[in-house]
């Protein structure tokens, strides 16, 4: 059976869909293989974090964000006008919350990094529109329940409705959710902390709901929720322990009783919309890769769903691992940058369980943790102390590890205007299309010129600026040169481009 794609991914939900996006602008073959028939209406994530928007703006979905944002200010409006003053909250001060307590935008100093108001299901619209416009497959009511890695490939079957099938690909990549077929099949270690609680996120009709404004989050004796700011919905934290079932259908009674013993109020659930129902355990795969196998997003990596970290830590974890296969599917890089997602995006994940971790503990109602809560409390409301912690939730202070002491290297690049010529463009812009962009500042075009020698898979662009800069398709900074300077060019490429480069001469 010879190879009839490239890679399979498993999984349609907004982190599957992006990985595909990545590796088609590539140039790769992909099929998407989905259990659902249709996509997810459960509650899920409210918010884009920065760092995930700005992933899909490099790839002409800008417009579509600023769409659906639109859509939740209007949601949110409606909220406060059916609700009154109390629905307000304090939200238009901050830029989000750490446990429930607040991060102020003053305390900001990147606002132009911000998350934006998209929640899920339309995130995984404006996705599936961008990955037909790429001609991706995706084939849902297909359940993948075996594959077998060979010597040059990997056979995977699935099961569906219409009959079974089966495949061979170069590479599988899981991304099937927390409780991953494709991570628990191929053997990846998954270790981690056990559940203790229970969180939920519905929407829903309740009666009297001034009862339970102000809007913003409630700490109570037996709980935490929060109402709004969109009509219906509600977070509630149950700490008495983890759900029984926790694949058991959502209920209007189960929902009813428990806000009414979290929140202490004398409120009814008149209907049940929708709604989605969590347990607090954290988890990290030891490693992103098991040969022809990759896992992505919730497949490696679970945790409390504070901030909507989540969704965005998967996101660029797509934007990572995309573009770094298709050059290796092409032929032009080793396996071994594979090791790269890894050592790049496993410590970010690290990071984000550690606070999410810190953040439950902080919530419960006991006196410890309460005491502890008040010492964060007034410890953020320190400008540098406000801004650290909005810098982990934001992930704005990622910076990978590529072994330079520039502070620069490693860091993800926003967008910003480029002067070329005698005009400004955008660098997003210029990476629609998965390309690598080199901003040439080096004199005589040097620069240019010794990339044109190594690639066709880096977009140079000569700008007038103090120096030369290599971004990788994820945004990833991997080179700059000083004061017109490209010394050490020719090793940033061999380390992420072409590894056979001949430099010659021009070094």
């Amino acid at each position: 059976m010879g190879i009839a794609v490239d890679v399979v991914v498993v999984g349609a939900g907004p982190v599957g869909l992006l990985t595909a996006i990545e590796l088609a602008l590539g140039g790769v073959r992909v099929l998407i293989l989905e259990r659902l028939s249709a996509p997810s209406t459960a509650t899920k994530a409210k918010a884009l974090g920065p760092l995930a928007s700005e992933a899909l703006q490099r790839r002409g979905m800008t417009a579509a964000i600023v769409a659906e944002e639109m859509r939740s200010f209007a949601a949110i409006q409606q909220f406060i006008e059916q609700n009154g003053p109390d629905a307000r909250g304090p939200r238009s001060k901050l830029s989000g919350h750490f446990a429930g307590l607040p991060i102020r935008k003053d305390a900001q100093n990147k606002l132009e990094r911000r998350a934006r108001a998209v929640d899920q299901h339309g995130l995984e619209a404006m996705l599936a529109e961008r990955a037909r416009s790429l001609g991706i497959e995706v084939r849902r009511a297909c359940e993948v329940i075996g594959f077998a890695e060979q010597d040059h490939g990997i056979d995977v079957e699935w099961s569906s409705p219409a009959g079974g099938g089966h495949i061979r690909c170069s590479y599988l990549i899981g991304c099937d959710g927390g409780r991953s077929f494709v991570r628990k099949r191929a053997g990846f270690d998954f270790p981690g902390t056990q559940p203790t609680s229970t969180l939920y996120q519905v929407i829903a009709d309740i009666d009297h709901p001034e009862r339970l404004l102000p809007n913003g989050w409630n700490r109570t004796p037996g709980g935490v929720f929060s109402y709004g700011p969109i009509p219906g919905r509600l977070v509630m934290i149950d700490f008495s322990g983890p759900p029984e079932d926790r694949e058991a259908p959502l209920t209007r009674e189960e929902i009813e009783a428990v806000l009414r013993r979290i929140s202490g109020k004398d409120v009814g659930v008149k209907s049940l919309e929708s709604g989605s129902r969590w347990a607090d355990n954290t988890r990290l795969v030891d490693t992103y890769r098991k040969g022809r196998v990759l896992l992505a997003g919730d497949a490696a990596h679970i945790h409390t769903p504070f901030g909507g970290q989540g969704l965005s830590l998967g996101l660029v974890d797509a934007a990572n691992l995309g573009w770094k296969l298709a050059a290796v599917i092409r032929g032009e890089m080793p396996e071994s940058l594979l090791d790269t997602y890894t050592a790049e995006r496993r410590p970010v994940a690290e990071a984000v369980l550690a606070n999410t971790l810190a953040q439950m503990a902080i919530m419960r109602p006991d006196p410890q943790s309460g005491a502890m809560r008040d010492i964060v409390a007034r410890l953020m409301q320190f400008d540098d102390v406000n801004r650290f912690i909005g810098e982990i939730m934001s992930g704005l202070s990622i910076r990978y590890d590529l072994g330079s002491k520039l502070d620069d290297i490693g860091r993800l690049i926003e967008d910003k205007p480029i002067r070329h010529g005698d005009a400004d463009v955008s660098l997003y812009d210029l990476m629609q299309d998965g390309m690598a962009v080199l901003l040439d500042a080096s004199t005589e075009q040097r620069a240019s010129k010794l990339v044109a020698v190594s690639t066709q898979r880096i977009r140079c662009v000569v700008v007038d600026a103090e120096r030369s800069m290599l971004i990788r398709p994820d945004a990833c900074i991997a080179w700059t040169g000083e004061e017109n300077s490209i010394d050490g060019l020719d090793e940033a490429l061999r380390r992420w481009f072409k590894p056979t480069l001949d430099v010659g001469p021009m070094a």
